[in-house]
């Protein structure tokens, strides 16, 4: 195997693992930070960081993987994924199947590293990962199995941390789902015309002219929620301060889709990696000051 074979291969990868393009990372990492958080009181043990923020990386990127292996005969007829790597034949399908369980594999390993309870829910997570990206075919509703992937490492956070799974984190859990339907049809916005060509479904073409009242509607859901969650653990003002900005963010999102231009739809969802960052802020100097 010679370098110049080798440097393309590792560089086809990186581009189908989207590590250029690290939003899904953030979206991923910033509920599972939040959990730590919650479960730690502020003082998550550094081992499980280490796990968690590694395993969001994998996953999160065997996620992109399996979604493009999926995705292969729908990509082509796609503008904005026409050029990846398995649609455009630069990676062989089998080939990213065996990267796909390459990264699952060396996710798995770090686990091992926790207790019995966070390896058994760790299966529930590859089996998420693994089943979102055919949900377009089935469901109008794919970015809710999106939402219970990226979340699922918010009771696997409880769990590695406390050993149990309280009230509080299928509370979280389930506002993480929410979020994520929001975000994730703006991204659906973009793609919306091409999917409908494709036959695909997605939130934003079962929502139709109702999309943007949906997402407000669901942006409201996720921030009650997240001040309930607040009034739970008792947290202070810092942490509402917080949502406040959230709040502005959120109303920031439905100005950029209002007119439904897929460029704006699509940094709209790029802006809730500061939605993401804007509450996990809150809860660390919660905890920083008052813990």
């Amino acid at each position: 195997m010679n370098k110049a074979y080798l440097k393309d291969r590792l560089h086809q990868y990186y581009l189908l693992t989207r590590l250029n393009k690290p939003i899904g990372i953030f979206l991923l990492l910033w509920p599972t930070l939040w959990a730590l958080w919650i479960a730690s009181e502020g003082r998550p043990d550094l081992l499980v960081l280490f796990v968690f923020v590694s395993g969001v990386v994998l996953m999160r990127s065997a996620g992109c993987v399996i979604n493009d292996y999926a995705d292969r005969k729908i990509d082509p007829l796609v503008s904005r994924t026409r050029l990846r790597p398995i649609a455009s034949g630069l990676v062989k399908p089998k080939e990213a199947l065996k990267l796909f369980a390459g990264l699952c594999i060396a996710a798995f390993t770090l686990v091992l590293l926790m207790n019995k309870l966070t390896i058994y829910l760790s299966f529930v997570g590859v089996g998420l990962a693994a089943i979102y990206p055919f949900m377009k075919r089935y469901t109008h509703l794919p970015q809710v199995v999106l939402g219970m992937a990226f979340g699922w490492a918010i009771p696997m956070a409880f769990a590695a941390q406390t050993g149990s799974i309280p009230k509080i984190a299928w509370l979280l859990f389930v506002v993480n789902i929410v979020w994520s339907v929001a975000y994730d049809t703006m991204y659906a916005m973009a793609d919306k015309e091409d999917d409908l060509k494709a036959g695909v479904k997605s939130t934003a073409i079962l929502f139709d002219d109702m999309d943007k009242v949906m997402i407000a509607l669901l942006q409201g859901i996720t921030l009650i929620g997240l001040y309930f969650i607040g009034q739970q653990l008792q947290l202070s003002w810092v942490f509402y301060t917080s949502l406040i900005v959230a709040a502005g963010l959120a109303v920031y999102q439905q100005q950029l889709i209002k007119n439904r231009i897929p460029k704006q739809c699509i940094q709209a969802f790029l802006n809730n990696n500061a939605f993401g960052g804007t509450v996990f802020v809150g809860l660390v100097l919660h905890y920083l000051l008052f813990a």
